[in-house]
């Protein structure tokens, strides 16, 4: 098939590029590389069935040809984002998932929206199962963000039953690996990067709040099952082993021997206190469930890191 990944050279997207690859299809990825990094897929070049697409996709899908997959992932995804690109967050959830969903009525193609656990707020369901629908401040300092999700997926919806369009609803869970940005805000680059310079680990509040990590090629299975499959209701794609943030920050600590030891500071704003996904769905429906360990995860992420941090020039933060 020929499949569009928008948000192709993010993080994730970069990895779902290569997986698509790697199953036969065609692939165009598209970025604005407002947080993607063309060098995530410089590696795909030279195959013969990969092509790049440097656009923003809130204001155009400049891709020619009949499309029969479109996997809408572009979008900022990150804590420093939602301060950073309060626009082009709101902008891809809105207008770059309309822009999807009219090139997937127009070319007959299903479109997949890569949505997020954040449409669940700070949950008062625990774990959160899809039918749950939120506790989120619609005005908070990570709306930007959480709203555009939500807004998303009534506009998924919408095409979906008035327009006849054929869309999968992927609601994505903490998801580490590979190709993070080092400086994104985020648990696992933050405290990989302080562990390697030797640093305190930043915990925020108390570091009881609980987070759920899933790496990165699980959810790419998981999002791959999905859009192949005839479930077009949401589902929760993350891994349901349940951990602290302090648990996390003693693992990284000595999965780095950092003697550096933990640094707590204020919790932030509307900050979820617990993440779980409920799997049932994606279990029952799609056969999936994560397979890669916490511990084989991280040392792949740590050898990632290490690398980028390996060519930078002596001082370059």
């Amino acid at each position: 098939m020929r499949v569009l990944v928008t948000g192709g050279a993010g993080f994730v997207g970069s990895h779902l590029c290569e997986r698509l690859l790697a199953d036969g299809h065609e692939v165009v990825a598209l970025d604005s590389l407002v947080t993607g990094v063309r060098s995530n897929v410089a590696h795909l070049a030279s195959v013969p069935r990969f092509s790049w697409v440097e656009a923003d996709a809130s204001r155009e899908l400049p891709v020619t040809g009949r499309l029969d997959r479109i996997f809408h992932l572009a979008s900022p995804a990150s804590p420093i984002d939602y301060v950073d690109l309060p626009f082009e967050t709101l902008y891809a959830g809105s207008d770059a998932t309309r822009r999807c969903l009219e090139r997937g009525e127009a070319d007959g193609a299903r479109v997949l929206l890569a949505s997020t656990s954040e449409v669940y707020g700070d949950p008062l369901v625990h774990p959160q199962v899809e039918t749950y629908w939120g506790n989120v401040n619609s005005i908070g300092p990570r709306s930007v963000y959480d709203e555009a999700k939500r807004y998303a997926e009534a506009l998924t919806v919408a095409f979906h039953r008035y327009r006849g369009v054929d869309t999968r609803i992927a609601r994505i869970f903490n998801t580490y690996g590979p190709r993070m940005r080092l400086h994104d805000g985020r648990v696992i680059p933050a405290f990989c990067w302080q562990a390697l310079q030797q640093r305190p680990l930043t915990v925020f509040g108390d570091g009881s709040q609980t987070r759920s990590f899933c790496y990165v090629t699980d959810l790419v299975d998981g999002l791959v099952r999905l859009m192949e499959s005839d479930l077009d209701l949401p589902c929760n794609l993350g891994n349901p082993t349940e951990r602290s943030v302090l648990e996390v920050a003693r693992f990284v600590n000595r999965f780095l021997d950092n003697p550096a030891g933990i640094e707590f500071r204020p919790l932030p704003a509307d900050d979820p206190t617990r993440r779980r996904p409920d799997i049932t769905r994606a279990s029952e429906r799609l056969g999936w469930e994560p397979d890669v360990s916490f511990e084989d995860g991280m040392a792949a992420t740590v050898a990632w890191f290490r690398s980028v941090l390996g060519s930078r020039p002596p001082g370059e933060p």
